[in-house]
Formats: C-alpha cells, sequence, structure tokens
C-alpha cells in the first residue's frame, strides 16, 4: 500500500515537473542582444521625423509636407552602421518584365542591391518574413542575411501583414509598404520615419523579437518573457520630442494573443485615439469591412460600433472615411458605410461623409484634431482578428507652425480627400468599381 502511494507521488510530481518544463520552454524569449548600453532611463527622446509616400506617377497629386518613400528609405540605409531588422510581409523588390517600362519600377531593384551590399558595409540584416520561396531572400542570405520565416497559418489562421524597420535600434520606419516593387511604383503608400529616437526603436524591437522567437513554432506560446512586456502603451506614453514639438507615443499590435503584458492592441489603441478626438475624425483606408471571413463569414462588431458610438455620442464631430474603389472592393463595404450614415440623417449634430478614391489608395491611417494612428491594416474584421501587424499613436497639439505630425496628416488627408481621385459614389456604383477603373472618364 504505501509503495503504491509512493508511485503516486512519484507520478504527480514528474506530471508537475513535465507541466512546468513545457511552460518554460512554451514561453519565447529574447536571446543575449547587443543592447548598447540603451536604457529607458538613458534613450533618446529627442526624435526629428519626416512623413514619407510613394504617389504612382499617373496619380497628379503633389508631396505636401511629405518626401518620396523611397527617398526616406535610401536615408535610413545611409544611417545604418550596424544593424538593420525589418519586418515585410513579402519580398519581391525586382520587378517583372511586364513592368519593365515604369520608370519607378526600378526603385525596388535599387533598394534591393543596397541590401546585398549591407555585409560589405559591416552592417548585420535580419529580415522576418511571410512564408515565402523568395528568390530575393534567398539571394539576401546568400550574401549573410539572417532571415525567420513566421508561419502565421499555423499560429492563428492568418497572415503577416506587418511591415517596419529599425535601424542601429534608434531610427524607425513604419507604414504601409512592404518590400515589393509595386510599393515604390504603382502603389499609392503613406508612412512616417523617425530619428534618433531609441526609446520608440526600443520598444518597437520588442516586437521585432516576439516575431524573430516564433520561426520554428506552429503554436502561440502560453507565456511570453518579461523582454518583450511593452515599454509604453495609452496609460504611460513615451514623453518626446518630434522636430522640436511636444508629444506622446506608444506603439500597438495585433492580433491579441501576440499582445505581451503592457502591449496595446491595435483595436484598443484605435478606440482611444477616437474616443479622445475633439473636432473630427478623418479615416484612410484601403478596405472597410467589419466581417468576419472564417468560413461562415460574420458581422464583426468592434470597430464598426466604436465608429457608431463616436457618431452618436460625439456633439459636433465631423468624421470623414476615405476608401479605396478597386478591383477587389466588396460591395458590402458601401452597405457598411450606408449603415453608418442613416445614423446622421436629420441630426444636425452628426457628420459622416464617405468618399471612394479611385484606384488602390493603399494608406492606412486616421488622423484627428490631437492623436495619429498609423498602422498595416485595412479595417476588416480578419486583418485584427488574426494578421500580424502593428500600429503607432502619436498625440501632439497642433501649434503655428504646422509642424506637428497631427497637422502635416491632416494636409495630406484633405489634400487626397479634395482631389480629382475622390468622389462620393452613388450605392448602384460600387459593384462597378472595376468598370469606373477602365473607363476613367465615367469617374468625372
Amino acid at each position: 500500500m504505501k509503495s503504491q502511494q509512493k508511485c503516486i507521488v512519484i507520478f504527480a510530481l514528474v506530471g508537475c515537473c513535465a507541466v512546468l518544463i513545457a511552460l518554460i520552454f512554451s514561453a519565447v524569449d529574447v536571446w543575449g542582444d547587443e543592447e548598447d548600453g540603451i536604457t529607458e532611463d538613458n534613450c533618446s527622446k529627442k526624435c526629428q521625423f519626416v512623413l514619407v509616400e510613394n504617389i504612382p506617377e499617373d496619380v497628379t497629386i503633389p508631396y505636401k509636407g511629405t518626401i518620396p518613400l523611397t527617398t526616406g528609405l535610401h536615408d535610413l540605409l545611409d544611417k545604418a552602421h550596424r544593424l538593420v531588422e525589418i519586418v515585410s510581409p513579402f519580398w519581391d523588390l525586382n520587378s517583372t518584365k511586364n513592368a519593365f517600362q515604369l520608370p519607378q519600377a526600378k526603385q525596388g531593384e535599387i533598394l534591393f542591391h543596397r541590401f546585398i551590399h549591407l555585409r560589405s558595409q559591416s552592417v548585420n540584416l535580419r529580415v522576418v518574413s511571410g512564408p515565402s520561396d523568395s528568390s530575393e531572400l534567398k539571394v539576401l542570405m546568400q550574401h549573410g542575411a539572417d532571415v525567420h520565416y513566421l508561419n502565421m497559418k499555423a499560429l492563428t489562421k492568418g497572415q503577416l501583414n506587418s511591415s517596419f524597420w529599425v535601424v542601429d535600434r534608434k531610427h524607425i520606419y513604419m507604414g504601409s509598404a512592404g518590400m515589393d516593387w509595386r510599393s515604390f511604383s504603382t502603389m499609392k503608400e503613406f508612412g512616417i520615419i523617425i530619428y534618433d529616437c531609441s526609446c520608440l526603436a526600443m520598444d518597437l524591437n520588442k516586437i521585432f523579437s516576439l516575431y524573430w522567437q516564433l520561426q520554428y513554432k506552429d503554436f502561440v506560446p502560453s507565456i511570453w518573457s518579461k523582454k518583450l512586456t511593452a515599454l509604453y502603451n495609452k496609460d504611460k506614453s513615451l514623453q518626446l520630442y518630434l522636430n522640436d514639438t511636444e508629444a506622446k507615443a506608444y506603439i500597438s499590435s495585433s492580433p491579441d494573443v501576440f499582445c505581451p503584458k503592457d502591449r496595446m492592441k491595435d483595436i484598443e489603441a484605435i478606440n482611444r485615439v477616437i474616443q479622445d478626438a475633439n473636432t473630427f475624425i478623418y479615416i484612410s483606408v484601403t478596405n472597410y469591412l467589419p466581417v468576419l471571413n472564417s468560413g461562415q463569414p460574420k458581422y464583426w462588431s468592434r470597430i464598426d460600433n466604436i465608429l457608431r458610438e463616436a457618431l452618436i455620442l460625439k456633439t459636433h464631430i465631423k468624421v470623414r472615411l476615405l476608401l479605396s474603389c478597386w478591383e477587389q472592393t466588396d460591395p458590402l463595404s458601401f452597405n457598411f458605410v450606408l449603415s453608418l450614415k442613416t445614423l446622421c440623417m436629420e441630426s444636425i449634430n452628426c457628420s459622416l461623409e464617405v468618399k471612394f478614391f479611385r484606384g488602390i489608395n493603399h494608406n492606412k491611417y486616421m488622423v484627428t484634431d490631437n492623436s495619429v494612428y498609423l498602422g498595416n491594416f485595412n479595417w476588416v474584421g480578419n486583418e485584427f482578428f488574426f494578421n500580424a501587424g502593428v500600429g503607432m499613436v502619436i498625440s501632439q497639439q497642433v501649434n503655428e507652425k504646422n509642424s506637428s505630425v497631427v497637422e502635416k496628416m491632416k494636409v495630406v488627408f484633405e489634400r487626397d480627400w479634395n482631389s480629382q481621385y475622390s468622389k462620393t459614389l452613388q450605392p448602384d456604383k460600387i459593384p462597378e468599381c472595376r468598370t469606373l477603373l477602365q473607363n476613367s472618364s465615367d469617374w468625372k
């Protein structure tokens, strides 16, 4: 009897140890990286920023308070002395044979050759990509790059949408453009580059580290390393200067299961920015579709309800939604925005305007009277729920010099909103976006 009890006790102890070991090894830890002695106490908070865009040559919209995307990215590579870390869903920088006539298409190839030569300049290149058989990534590995693949399909049944750079742990890029030649030629892209901002770069690098360690995993860890704990969030924003103007900032992430302790979820960051708006909310995204398509489509209310509450509860606030009219525009998008517009019928305190931009306006941002949210997602349920992405919130008072991020992004939005490429479409026009693109004269 006693020997039986001993066996039971031993078996229980072995079981507990096995569970403990499994939990320990399921945790994502961060390898012993060089930290350069940078900590929260001594990291740089006096930062500079530029807004970057790619405007296709067939779109006659001027750069306004922005610089070309390729100019900004090449400048980042010029400043790299030790390490360039890049997250991109895929790699296709060399244009196809059919695109050789596009002058801008060469920009991707030029950028690719700069990546190839980083190692010869004693600069390490680390890349996180979605599962890919990219010949370009194979070439980069042959030239010394370290490449990790993030299998989101196995982890969350989603995909990698994140697009950002961290250079020498002090300069960052975040925006809509991935490492695709189209992002420097035929696609309208938007993003931000922030220089000499090691506080923010250190926090963004934690997300890079999280992705990096997930390469060989096909499940989401049950425990995250303390080293991945977010430095800043909506309750503890980074206090910094951007172009000599006071600001607050933090970085958010998706999906929810990819958010370690204190990391703000993207949907919560969007909610906070909308809640804090006083006079206007301008949103520029390719698609708006609050639906989950995982087998049987179903309504995903989180983002739709946030806008509905703003329209109903916020007095005298102006909401503008700029979407794309392109081949993949879902007719349901119009149904949802029409439903939002009905909330403002016969109400003088409620204002929602919706326009469609002809072609692919790949921008993914929101600007209000006091904050901006810049992310990697269209406002589509599937993206927030399943996919990996990051966002950045910057809060800043508009100043007389018009040098704030908020003011500059407001100017960019209004430029696009008032351009010849944006217009209000009637309900019966939405399913015909493909036809409208083929017959541009019908757009006028």
